[in-house]
Protein backbone atom coordinates (compact mmCIF):
# COMPACT_ATOMS: atom_id res chain seq x y z
CA UNK A 1 0.00 0.00 0.00
CA UNK A 2 2.75 2.40 0.86
CA UNK A 3 4.11 2.10 -2.72
CA UNK A 4 1.38 2.23 -4.37
CA UNK A 5 0.97 5.77 -2.55
CA UNK A 6 3.75 6.88 -3.57
CA UNK A 7 2.99 5.77 -7.08
CA UNK A 8 0.02 7.86 -7.45
CA UNK A 9 1.68 10.79 -5.32
CA UNK A 10 4.70 10.52 -8.21
CA UNK A 11 1.87 10.66 -10.75
CA UNK A 12 0.21 13.89 -9.65
CA UNK A 13 3.90 15.33 -8.96
CA UNK A 14 4.35 14.12 -12.57
CA UNK A 15 1.40 16.59 -13.52
CA UNK A 16 2.43 19.00 -12.04
CA UNK A 17 5.93 19.06 -13.22
CA UNK A 18 4.51 18.91 -17.01
CA UNK A 19 2.89 22.34 -15.74
CA UNK A 20 6.49 23.88 -14.59
CA UNK A 21 8.11 22.70 -18.61
CA UNK A 22 5.06 24.04 -20.01
CA UNK A 23 4.95 27.86 -18.18
CA UNK A 24 8.87 28.16 -18.05
CA UNK A 25 8.41 27.94 -22.14
CA UNK A 26 5.46 29.53 -22.21
CA UNK A 27 5.39 32.28 -19.80
CA UNK A 28 2.61 32.60 -17.36
CA UNK A 29 1.59 31.96 -13.57
CA UNK A 30 2.31 28.17 -12.42
CA UNK A 31 -0.21 28.40 -9.76
CA UNK A 32 -3.19 30.86 -11.05
CA UNK A 33 -3.39 29.99 -15.01
CA UNK A 34 -5.61 27.55 -15.55
CA UNK A 35 -4.51 24.62 -17.90
CA UNK A 36 -5.57 24.92 -21.82
CA UNK A 37 -5.17 23.29 -24.95
CA UNK A 38 -2.17 24.94 -26.97
CA UNK A 39 -4.02 25.44 -29.98
CA UNK A 40 -7.70 25.94 -29.17
CA UNK A 41 -7.09 27.53 -25.89
CA UNK A 42 -9.99 25.14 -24.22
CA UNK A 43 -9.69 25.08 -20.77
CA UNK A 44 -8.81 21.60 -19.08
CA UNK A 45 -11.73 20.29 -16.55
CA UNK A 46 -10.39 18.30 -14.00
CA UNK A 47 -10.90 15.05 -15.25
CA UNK A 48 -9.06 16.51 -18.27
CA UNK A 49 -6.38 16.37 -16.35
CA UNK A 50 -6.00 12.89 -14.47
CA UNK A 51 -2.29 11.80 -14.71
CA UNK A 52 -2.07 9.31 -17.48
CA UNK A 53 -5.91 7.37 -17.32
CA UNK A 54 -7.03 11.18 -18.99
CA UNK A 55 -4.08 10.38 -21.68
CA UNK A 56 -5.26 6.81 -22.54
CA UNK A 57 -9.11 7.87 -22.52
CA UNK A 58 -9.46 10.92 -24.61
CA UNK A 59 -6.66 8.59 -27.39
CA UNK A 60 -4.48 11.73 -26.93
CA UNK A 61 -6.28 14.30 -28.23
CA UNK A 62 -7.76 17.50 -27.23
CA UNK A 63 -11.75 16.78 -26.60
CA UNK A 64 -12.62 20.38 -27.91
CA UNK A 65 -10.44 20.35 -31.08
CA UNK A 66 -8.74 17.25 -31.32
CA UNK A 67 -5.53 18.15 -31.51
CA UNK A 68 -2.66 15.74 -30.72
CA UNK A 69 -1.62 15.74 -26.81
CA UNK A 70 2.02 15.27 -26.72
CA UNK A 71 3.71 11.95 -25.14
CA UNK A 72 5.46 14.30 -22.81
CA UNK A 73 2.68 14.28 -20.21
CA UNK A 74 2.29 10.92 -19.54
CA UNK A 75 6.05 9.64 -19.94
CA UNK A 76 6.95 12.97 -17.21
CA UNK A 77 4.16 11.71 -15.04
CA UNK A 78 5.10 7.86 -15.68
CA UNK A 79 9.06 8.57 -15.09
CA UNK A 80 8.36 10.81 -12.32
CA UNK A 81 6.30 8.02 -10.53
CA UNK A 82 8.90 5.19 -11.11
CA UNK A 83 11.48 7.64 -9.84
CA UNK A 84 9.58 8.23 -6.60
CA UNK A 85 9.07 4.63 -5.95
CA UNK A 86 12.93 3.51 -6.63
CA UNK A 87 13.80 5.84 -4.05
CA UNK A 88 11.81 4.95 -1.75
CA UNK A 89 13.05 1.12 -2.19
CA UNK A 90 16.43 2.55 -1.97
CA UNK A 91 16.38 4.11 0.71
CA UNK A 92 16.61 2.35 4.28
CA UNK A 93 13.49 2.43 6.71
CA UNK A 94 14.27 4.79 8.76
CA UNK A 95 15.69 7.47 5.84
CA UNK A 96 11.67 7.47 4.93
CA UNK A 97 10.91 10.80 6.02
CA UNK A 98 13.20 14.39 5.40
CA UNK A 99 15.98 12.45 3.73
CA UNK A 100 13.48 10.85 0.88
CA UNK A 101 11.10 13.92 0.68
CA UNK A 102 14.57 16.14 -0.22
CA UNK A 103 15.50 13.10 -2.75
CA UNK A 104 11.75 13.69 -4.39
CA UNK A 105 12.54 17.06 -4.78
CA UNK A 106 16.18 16.96 -6.21
CA UNK A 107 15.24 14.31 -8.86
CA UNK A 108 11.57 16.12 -9.58
CA UNK A 109 13.88 19.15 -10.05
CA UNK A 110 16.05 17.10 -12.47
CA UNK A 111 13.51 15.17 -14.25
CA UNK A 112 12.37 19.18 -15.25
CA UNK A 113 16.20 20.18 -16.36
CA UNK A 114 16.16 17.02 -18.30
CA UNK A 115 12.99 17.73 -20.15
CA UNK A 116 13.29 21.44 -20.78
CA UNK A 117 16.91 21.24 -22.35
CA UNK A 118 15.93 18.37 -24.42
CA UNK A 119 13.03 20.65 -25.54
CA UNK A 120 14.74 24.21 -26.32
CA UNK A 121 18.53 23.39 -25.34
CA UNK A 122 18.25 25.84 -22.19
CA UNK A 123 19.07 24.83 -18.28
CA UNK A 124 16.49 27.27 -16.83
CA UNK A 125 17.89 28.82 -13.86
CA UNK A 126 14.23 29.42 -12.27
CA UNK A 127 15.13 25.88 -11.27
CA UNK A 128 18.76 25.23 -11.12
CA UNK A 129 19.45 27.95 -8.72
CA UNK A 130 16.79 26.85 -6.02
CA UNK A 131 17.85 23.41 -6.51
CA UNK A 132 21.65 23.83 -6.24
CA UNK A 133 20.71 26.07 -2.58
CA UNK A 134 18.55 23.35 -1.30
CA UNK A 135 21.30 20.71 -2.41
CA UNK A 136 24.50 23.15 -0.68
CA UNK A 137 21.97 23.66 2.91
CA UNK A 138 21.85 19.50 2.83
CA UNK A 139 25.43 19.35 2.48
CA UNK A 140 26.39 21.89 5.34
CA UNK A 141 23.86 20.96 7.66
CA UNK A 142 22.91 17.16 6.85
CA UNK A 143 25.26 15.32 5.26
CA UNK A 144 28.54 15.93 8.71
CA UNK A 145 31.44 17.90 8.92
CA UNK A 146 33.79 15.47 6.64
CA UNK A 147 31.61 15.41 3.89
CA UNK A 148 31.43 19.19 3.28
CA UNK A 149 35.24 19.74 1.84
CA UNK A 150 34.52 16.49 -0.85
CA UNK A 151 31.46 18.46 -1.64
CA UNK A 152 32.86 21.74 -2.07
CA UNK A 153 35.84 20.62 -3.59
CA UNK A 154 33.99 18.44 -6.33
CA UNK A 155 31.52 21.33 -6.96
CA UNK A 156 34.60 23.85 -7.67
CA UNK A 157 36.41 20.62 -9.52
CA UNK A 158 33.43 19.74 -12.31
CA UNK A 159 32.53 23.93 -12.69
CA UNK A 160 36.03 24.37 -13.36
CA UNK A 161 36.31 21.31 -15.80
CA UNK A 162 33.05 22.89 -18.04
CA UNK A 163 34.30 26.44 -17.46
CA UNK A 164 37.36 25.08 -19.45
CA UNK A 165 35.76 23.67 -21.81
CA UNK A 166 33.50 26.87 -22.28
CA UNK A 167 36.13 29.06 -22.62
CA UNK A 168 38.49 27.59 -24.91
CA UNK A 169 35.55 26.66 -27.36
CA UNK A 170 33.63 29.84 -26.37
CA UNK A 171 31.02 28.48 -25.80
CA UNK A 172 30.51 25.84 -29.17
CA UNK A 173 30.90 22.95 -26.82
CA UNK A 174 28.95 23.21 -23.97
CA UNK A 175 26.50 26.25 -22.74
CA UNK A 176 27.36 28.14 -19.61
CA UNK A 177 24.44 26.59 -17.74
CA UNK A 178 26.30 22.95 -17.66
CA UNK A 179 29.10 25.26 -15.78
CA UNK A 180 26.20 26.24 -13.21
CA UNK A 181 24.76 22.49 -13.66
CA UNK A 182 28.47 21.57 -12.38
CA UNK A 183 27.98 23.28 -9.11
CA UNK A 184 25.26 21.31 -8.29
CA UNK A 185 26.59 17.78 -9.34
CA UNK A 186 29.53 18.19 -7.14
CA UNK A 187 27.49 19.45 -4.21
CA UNK A 188 25.11 16.29 -4.73
CA UNK A 189 27.71 13.53 -5.35
CA UNK A 190 30.91 14.89 -3.99
CA UNK A 191 34.23 12.54 -4.34
CA UNK A 192 34.67 10.31 -5.89
CA UNK A 193 31.13 9.89 -7.66
CA UNK A 194 31.76 13.22 -9.56
CA UNK A 195 34.38 11.16 -11.36
CA UNK A 196 31.78 8.55 -12.43
CA UNK A 197 28.74 11.43 -13.13
CA UNK A 198 30.93 12.75 -15.54
CA UNK A 199 32.68 9.38 -16.92
CA UNK A 200 29.12 8.26 -17.95
CA UNK A 201 27.79 11.50 -19.21
CA UNK A 202 30.29 11.86 -21.53
CA UNK A 203 30.25 8.41 -22.83
CA UNK A 204 26.28 8.36 -23.02
CA UNK A 205 26.81 11.41 -24.87
CA UNK A 206 29.03 10.60 -27.18
CA UNK A 207 26.74 6.95 -28.23
CA UNK A 208 23.62 8.84 -28.35
CA UNK A 209 25.61 11.31 -30.91
CA UNK A 210 27.48 8.69 -32.54
CA UNK A 211 23.92 6.97 -33.33
CA UNK A 212 22.18 10.11 -34.18
CA UNK A 213 25.11 10.89 -36.69
CA UNK A 214 25.06 7.21 -37.89
CA UNK A 215 21.17 7.39 -38.78
CA UNK A 216 21.51 11.42 -40.17
CA UNK A 217 19.34 12.63 -37.22
CA UNK A 218 22.02 15.14 -36.74
CA UNK A 219 25.13 16.37 -38.42
CA UNK A 220 28.65 17.67 -37.14
CA UNK A 221 27.52 21.19 -37.17
CA UNK A 222 24.06 19.84 -34.84
CA UNK A 223 23.69 21.41 -31.81
CA UNK A 224 22.82 18.22 -28.49
CA UNK A 225 21.72 19.68 -25.08
CA UNK A 226 24.20 18.13 -22.93
CA UNK A 227 21.99 18.92 -20.10
CA UNK A 228 20.10 15.14 -20.59
CA UNK A 229 23.53 13.19 -20.45
CA UNK A 230 24.70 15.43 -17.39
CA UNK A 231 21.66 14.31 -15.46
CA UNK A 232 21.72 10.38 -16.36
CA UNK A 233 25.22 10.66 -14.99
CA UNK A 234 24.45 11.96 -11.78
CA UNK A 235 21.93 9.30 -11.64
CA UNK A 236 24.16 6.49 -12.29
CA UNK A 237 27.01 8.01 -10.11
CA UNK A 238 24.36 8.62 -7.25
CA UNK A 239 22.71 5.29 -7.26
CA UNK A 240 25.13 2.88 -8.71
CA UNK A 241 28.54 5.06 -8.55
CA UNK A 242 29.38 3.47 -5.40
CA UNK A 243 29.09 -0.28 -7.20
CA UNK A 244 30.96 0.82 -10.24
CA UNK A 245 34.07 2.13 -7.84
CA UNK A 246 34.07 -0.92 -6.04
CA UNK A 247 34.09 -3.19 -9.34
CA UNK A 248 36.60 -1.10 -10.96
CA UNK A 249 38.77 -1.12 -7.67
CA UNK A 250 38.33 -5.20 -7.39
CA UNK A 251 39.99 -5.52 -10.90
CA UNK A 252 43.32 -4.52 -9.80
Amino acid sequence: MEILFIFIFGLAIGSFLNVVICRFAEGGSIVLDRSRCPKCAHTLSWYELVPVASFVIQRARCRACGEKISWQYPLVELATALLFVYIYDFLPAYYHGWEMAYLFFVWASLLVLFVFDLKHYIIPNKVLYPLTLVVAAHVFYGSGFMATPYAIVSALGASGFFLALYCVSRGRWIGFGDVKFGIFMGLFLGFPLILVALLFSYFVGALVGSIMLIRHFKTLQSEIPFGPFLVLGTFIAYFYGSGIIQWYLNIF
